[in-house]
């Protein structure tokens, strides 16, 4: 077992990865930016440095910084979370050469799978459904015409390295092909440092449902059920649930297997997560994998009871997992809300400043991952998740009741949040009756 491991990140992932290293007898180092120095996390940590300069290039981006105050402070591990450098094949590979245990998949496995096209090629030889489109990289517009001819409108183009809607377009007839081309090409570029695209069939009003796998490294690979991941901004997630109330037991299982059959093709080893979209026949196909911890890992700890972190701690360290697939059990649900410091009112421009009064909600089935607390002033330059709302129910009713009450104590003074956006979405007819897809914002 590890005796000393290095968190390389900030905020409330930080602080989640140091409860795991504390409740498993594991020394934390935490690393900070001069801007972070106030952070919970900092706090927190057995040991902590000081790595640069508020900006995140010189500081939580800065592999040599990173690497000498985990070689100074005699970590055996790094812990990257997610963000940052979760998704680097370098920075795994450079953390391998210098001895140190990357937690996570190993560099060629990242590299693998963050390659969109060759990612989507593997699962499809693995015998997982993916959308109809091109496998492969294309070269130019006049390619995409005749691609887009033969799948037919309306299609999207991705980024081949990227996520996160970055790169991505949606075209829905010739005539917007070319400027839509040649825009996410440079988004891509940008972005990514990558302009290769590629082309997938657009699924109308599609569901994004996602599977929780973990993989450990004596062959065994399990899921831990669903999360409904919906209900986006831009592409980016705000709310997330489990089980997905669009899916049945029958659907869990061929879900559960292909994303085990995935896994297993690529000798995965970590948690991970396979994401797929679903369309409005129940259908579903591979979209990608994330091979990093992911945001919204409480709502299926919630529901099956494992503490994913711990989890993918003790597999780095070559222990077997805890759990078996038939000790898996969902029981009652889950929804997460991601509060950030942005006004919704204002174009969900960021909110950067101190919190005058902080009052976190609590009771029975009410869990918070957040990083800070009053009288804490939040920096303007990362990130703008301040906390995690998670609540538990016997049923998705309850769990429902519970996020409306939890929201309404949920009081912070001094910065603007999302949490009246969450409130709105919480008591719209649509979501309670499940009745949702990547556009529900959209539609208002």
């Amino acid at each position: 077992m590890f005796r000393r491991v290095l968190v390389a990140n900030r905020g409330e992932i930080a602080v989640r990865i140091i409860y795991a290293l504390k409740e498993l007898g594991i020394e934390s180092v935490a690393i900070y930016s001069e801007g972070d120095r106030d952070s919970l996390h900092v706090e927190l940590a057995d040991y902590a440095i000081c790595i640069g300069p508020p900006s995140p290039a010189e500081s939580y981006l800065n592999i040599p910084r990173i690497m000498s105050a985990a070689i100074i402070s005699g970590a055996d591990a790094l812990h990257p979370g997610y963000g940052f450098l979760a998704e680097n094949p370098d920075f795994a590979d450079i953390c391998e050469r210098s001895g140190i245990k990357f937690i996570g998949p190993d560099s060629r496995l990242i590299n693998l799978m963050g390659d969109k096209i060759a990612a989507k090629k593997l699962m499809k030889e693995a015998g997982v459904p993916t959308l109809p489109g091109y496998d492969g990289e294309i070269p130019d517009v006049k390619t995409a015409e005749k691609i887009a001819d033969e799948i037919g409108y309306p299609i999207i183009l991705k980024a081949a390295a990227g996520g996160g809607g970055r790169g991505m377009r949606i075209v829905e007839s010739p005539l917007e092909l070319n400027k839509s081309f040649s825009t996410a090409q440079s988004e891509a570029l940008a972005s990514f440092g990558d302009p290769r695209i590629y082309i997938e069939k657009y699924i109308e009003k599609p569901r994004h449902i996602e599977v929780q796998i973990l993989a450990d490294t004596r062959g065994n690979v399990i899921h831990l059920g669903e999360r409904e991941c919906s209900i986006q901004r831009r592409h980016q997630k705000l709310l997330e649930e489990s089980p997905s109330p669009a899916v049945n037991e029958e659907m869990r299982r061929k879900l559960g297997d292909a994303a085990i059959k995935g896994a297993q093709s690529i000798g995965y080893v970590s948690a991970g997560t396979m994401e797929f979209l679903m369309d409005k026949n129940g259908d579903f196909y591979f979209m990608e994998m994330n091979t990093r911890i992911q945001v919204e890992h409480p709502v299926t700890e919630m529901v099956t009871g494992i503490d994913l972190v711990k989890e993918q701690i003790l597999i780095a360290a070559g222990e077997e997992l805890s759990v078996s697939q038939e000790d898996v059990e969902q029981r009652g649900h889950a929804i997460e809300v991601r509060i950030n410091a942005e006004d919704p009112e204002k174009g969900f421009a960021p909110s950067p400043g101190k919190i005058e009064l902080l009052h976190l909600p609590g009771g029975p089935g009410v869990r918070i991952d957040t990083h800070i607390y009053q009288g804490y002033t939040i920096p303007p330059y990362y990130d703008s998740l301040i906390a995690k709302l998670i609540v538990h129910g016997r049923d998705r009713n309850e769990a429902i009741s519970r996020m409306r009450r939890a929201l309404e104590e949920f009081l912070v003074q001094g910065i603007a949040t999302t949490i009246p956006l969450h409130q709105k979405i919480v008591e719209d007819p649509r979501f309670v009756a499940g009745d949702i897809d990547t556009h529900f914002l959209e539609r208002g």
